[in-house]
């Protein structure tokens, strides 16, 4: 598994079977100045190096396929995004479905059906990415600090230490 931009940006590419619309250069760009949208969603800290371009993960952090996936819906969010937009765009101006004359008929696509399907496919990958991100979240949640009587385990307990007594003091 690789962290590379260009590698993640390939598979982005090939999932979604090849578009001739993007590049996988532009998909690399996009990731590469969108990576803070990354680090909001999940709590982190990534950048991108100046020189190499590639991800930069602080230590102790991790970038692995969870992370990845996460980053590659963002893509795909901002991708169909694109596509509504264009295809309402396109809406406005082309009012015609299908003509018929003299036994020949022509037809277009509905751009309005088609705005619709981007818009439907755009919210499911937004639901996905919310419910993926929580349990990303709910699994990566640390403890701030330990408190209470499991401070100290057994054998290392000050000589003086009731917990009966500390309790009773609290009150």
């Amino acid at each position: 598994m690789t962290n590379k931009i260009v590698d993640i940006a390939d598979e982005i590419y090939r999932e979604m079977a090849e578009p001739e619309d993007i590049s996988i250069p532009s998909i690399a760009y996009w990731l590469r100045t969108n990576i803070g949208d990354l680090n909001i969603i999940i709590n982190k800290n990534y950048s991108i190096n100046g020189t190499t371009l590639e991800i930069e993960i602080p230590e102790g952090d991790s970038f692995g396929p969870t992370e990845k996936s996460i980053f590659k819906m963002l893509y795909g969010i901002h991708y169909y995004e694109r596509l509504f937009r264009a295809a309402l765009g396109a809406a406005s101006t082309d009012s015609t479905i299908e003509i018929d004359q003299n036994g020949f008929r022509a037809r277009k696509i509905n751009k309005n059906e088609l705005a619709k399907n981007y818009a439907e496919l755009r919210k499911q990958i937004v639901a996905e990415l919310m419910e993926l991100t929580k349990n990303y979240n709910l699994n990566e949640a640390r403890p701030l600090q330990i408190a209470g009587d499991d401070v100290y385990q057994e054998s290392n307990r000050p000589f003086t230490y009731s917990s009966y007594l500390r309790n009773l003091e609290n009150l």
